[in-house]
């Protein structure tokens, strides 16, 4: 019978694991800054971006980034978020650019069918504006292809054609790490670093570097409603129905987007090792569990990320 690996064995083991994900998150973010004249990087605050930026000052140094940071704002998130969002931008001296769903609203380039309609998905709208006034041919974010089946199709560096759009079925080939970046006048390419991560190598990571978060990944009570299968934090934006009853019960966020449509899931989890060991367990992905703009196939993430959504 093999002997159980010791704790010590088994953290080298996760050690060296995060270490060839940060080489390799780090070489693709040196890639996009000698690749592409005007990239930027989303940042929205969020886990997977705060990580991102986390490898982007080990790769070009504190205040020392070669590009903005860019945030698509619904006008619909957590106070929270944007506030360790400005609080990390100006703590690495890094330049934030941050456009609305609102201002398109008002311009006319989005309109709802409803006041109470997510903006979420209208967010492509206001990113491509932002492309076209910001002449950005690269833009870095933090999807990971264990979020979403969709996003589990697309390359590290992904083409975009001159209207922004995501064809699934003429993506270049990727063969030993040699990236096709080549655009024409107009096209962009969308670029993921940490597409090769999951959720738990992502917390592994927080724990081991102590990654800064947002308190609301972290246990605390909250009101929240059941609908539909999901915990919905109660909030000007998300009241409850007739018939629904409140309760408080501690939670957190595995990821954080649109109130309207982010929900928390009950845990206890209160720091980045707890939500470690919790990881380990869950069988639906952060996505799956907590957004409810990815129950219905009209708002399929591949039909939105073929119009320009990240």
């Amino acid at each position: 019978m093999n002997a159980p690996l010791s704790p010590d064995l088994l953290t080298a083991v996760s050690n060296r694991h995060l270490d060839a994900l940060e080489e390799e998150t780090i070489f693709i973010l040196r890639e996009v800054a000698a690749a592409f004249e005007r990239p930027a990087l989303l940042f929205s605050g969020g886990k997977d971006s705060l990580v991102m930026l986390k490898c982007a000052e080990k790769a070009f140094g504190a205040g020392r980034l070669p590009f903005p940071l860019l945030m698509i704002d619904t006008g619909h998130n957590f106070p929270e978020m944007l506030a360790y969002r400005d609080q990390r931008a100006q703590e690495l001296g890094a330049e934030l650019i941050v456009r609305s769903v609102e201002d398109s609203m008002a311009r006319g380039t989005v309109r709802l069918s409803h006041p109470d309609e997510p903006r979420n998905p209208h967010q492509a709208v206001t990113l491509l504006e932002a492309i076209e006034e910001f002449r950005f041919d690269a833009l870095i974010g933090g999807a990971r292809r264990d979020e979403e089946k969709a996003r589990a199709k697309e390359r590290i560096f992904s083409h975009r054609d001159s209207f922004g759009q995501w064809q699934p079925k003429a993506q270049r080939p990727e063969l030993w790490t040699l990236f096709n970046t080549r655009i024409a006048p107009g096209e962009h390419f969308r670029v993921f670093p940490i597409s090769n991560w999951t959720e738990l190598d992502v917390w592994q990571y927080i724990a081991r570097e102590n990654v800064g978060l947002p308190p609301l990944y972290y246990a605390h009570q909250r009101q929240v409603i059941e609908r539909r299968g999901l915990l919905v934090p109660v909030s000007p934006l998300t009241p409850p129905k007739d018939g629904e009853q409140v309760q408080t019960r501690t939670v957190r966020f595995r990821t954080l987007g649109d109130i309207t449509c982010t929900c928390p899931v009950e845990s206890s989890a209160a720091t980045p090792a707890e939500i470690v060991l919790e990881t380990l367990s869950v069988q639906v992905s952060e996505r799956g569990a907590t957004r409810m703009d990815d129950k219905t196939s009209d708002a399929s993430m591949e039909k939105r990320k073929k119009e320009g959504y990240f």
